[in-house]
C-alpha cells in the first residue's frame, strides 16, 4: 500500500528543504476526512522549513479531501494539481500556496525534474548544441 498521510506528516522533519522557495511563507491546514470525522493538520512554512502540528486554526490555505486522496498524495501516486482538477480536493484561500503542498508531498517513484532530463540529454550529446 505505501505510506499514509498521517504517517507521512508525523515523520516530516522541520529541517531545511531546498526544494521550497526561500521567499515563500504561509500556513496550510489539511482537513483529512474519514471514518465520520475530520482530522486537522496545520503546516507552517517559512525559511524553507515545514513545521507540522495538529490544529483547526485558520490558515492561509485550507485543503479538504478524503483520507484516501491524502494517502495517495503522501505516497506519490497522486499529484496535487491533478487532484484539484478532478475535484478530489477542495481549496480555500491563497492558491499560490498550493505549489508548496505539491513540493511537500513526494512525487511518483522514479520521477525526475525536467532540468535533470535536459542535462542528461545534453551530456549524452557531448554538450553540443
Amino acid at each position: 500500500m505505501g505510506t499514509t498521510v498521517v504517517r507521512y506528516l508525523q515523520q516530516l522533519d522541520d529541517g531545511r528543504r531546498p526544494d521550497l522557495p526561500e521567499t515563500t511563507a504561509g500556513t496550510l491546514r489539511l482537513d483529512v476526512r474519514g471514518d465520520g470525522c475530520t482530522e486537522h493538520w496545520y503546516l507552517t512554512v517559512a525559511d524553507q522549513r515545514v513545521r507540522v502540528t495538529r490544529s483547526a486554526d485558520e490558515a492561509d490555505l485550507v485543503v479538504r479531501a478524503d483520507r484516501v486522496v491524502f494517502d495517495r498524495l503522501a505516497n506519490g501516486s497522486a499529484h496535487v494539481a491533478a487532484a484539484l482538477l478532478r475535484n478530489d480536493i477542495t481549496v480555500r484561500g491563497d492558491l499560490r500556496l498550493l505549489t508548496l503542498l505539491r513540493r511537500i508531498f513526494p512525487g511518483p517513484d522514479g520521477a525526475r525534474h525536467p532540468r535533470e532530463l535536459g542535462r542528461a540529454a545534453l551530456a549524452g550529446r557531448g554538450g553540443q548544441r
